[in-house]
């Protein structure tokens, strides 16, 4: 795979050399505009996402510490909010020298996908495995290749956290498909009733979901010893994705011996990227202190 255009200087990557898996000719057209409707400020969105591709964010040379995060933006699998929860957080990593790649995903879409169900699952276990294979080229070790995901692409990192033995292309049968570690912003974890995230629930698995796919995709349930670390940011009124979801996952990791440190802010409510402005801690300076005691920096 090689460039295949910029964005704003940084190299967009196609996610799949040739054919995209599971894909079907459809009308749908990639559109990328600023919402002012969720931010007086403006919020880049993506939507239509069909053919699915990987942005890389290089560490400068002087500062690249061998670590890389893939950033899965969150929309309920409906849009992708590529700026404040993509671009901006792949240019605070490259601060402290971590590479970052942020993914576009497919959003799920019967007309132009088969078995959309595990379209995004399969983007981001590919771009998992893209990073490993070219972790040479970006001066990446591959003992350090974790996931992010804000909202609903936090369930897509939580899922790829918990589903990476389980190779939804069948060609990365073998593959390491498991993130170092986890970093999941104000995520959808679960899809139950009472605690899931209702919208993206059934743009994924649609509304009348067989309950062997609400078991699969409800991440609280899937941990096992083998899950990786990881790191939560929630806030207490968090009105779009309940605060329930991290803390059922950050248990279930507890009770697996595996380590975890959460972050709930008793205010912030819900999408507010790198910025909670209704506190003057920093999120993401607590999450590089994780970083650094787990020695993934």
């Amino acid at each position: 795979m090689f460039i295949a255009g910029s964005i704003k200087g940084q190299k967009v990557i196609p996610l799949y050399d040739g054919d995209i898996p599971n894909s079907k000719p459809c009308s749908v057209t990639q559109r990328e505009f600023i919402d002012t409707s969720w931010n007086k400020n403006g919020l880049l969105i993506v939507q239509n996402i069909v053919k699915p591709t990987i942005t890389v964010f290089e560490a400068p040379a002087d500062k690249r510490n061998g670590t890389a995060v893939l950033i899965c933006p969150g929309g309920g699998y409906g849009v992708v909010a590529a700026g404040h929860e993509g671009a901006d957080v792949a240019k605070k990593f490259n601060e402290i020298g971590v590479t970052a790649f942020v993914l576009y995903y497919r959003l799920p879409n019967e007309a132009c996908m088969t078995n959309k169900a595990f379209v995004p699952l399969m983007d981001a276990q590919q771009a998992l495995y893209f990073i490993r294979k070219n972790a040479k080229q970006y001066g990446v070790d591959e003992n350090k290749v974790g996931i992010m995901g804000f909202s609903a692409g936090g369930h897509l990192a939580a899922s790829a956290s918990v589903h990476f033995n389980d190779a939804v292309r069948k060609e990365l049968s073998g593959e390491n498909l498991r993130p170092d570690f986890s970093l999941l912003i104000y995520p959808v974890i679960s899809f139950s009733d009472s605690v899931g995230h209702i919208g993206s629930r059934d743009n994924l698995i649609g509304k009348t979901p067989d309950q062997k796919l609400l078991h699969y995709f409800s991440n609280e349930e899937q941990v096992t010893d083998q899950t990786p670390p990881a790191f939560f940011v929630h806030s207490s009124d968090d009105g779009g994705v309940k605060p329930d979801n991290s803390i059922l996952y950050y248990q279930a990791l507890v009770k697996h011996h595996i380590s975890a440190e959460m972050h709930l802010y008793a205010h912030g409510g819900h999408g507010f990227g790198l910025n909670n402005t209704t506190t003057t801690d920093q999120w993401f300076e607590r999450c590089i202190n994780w970083m650094k005691a787990n020695k993934l920096l």
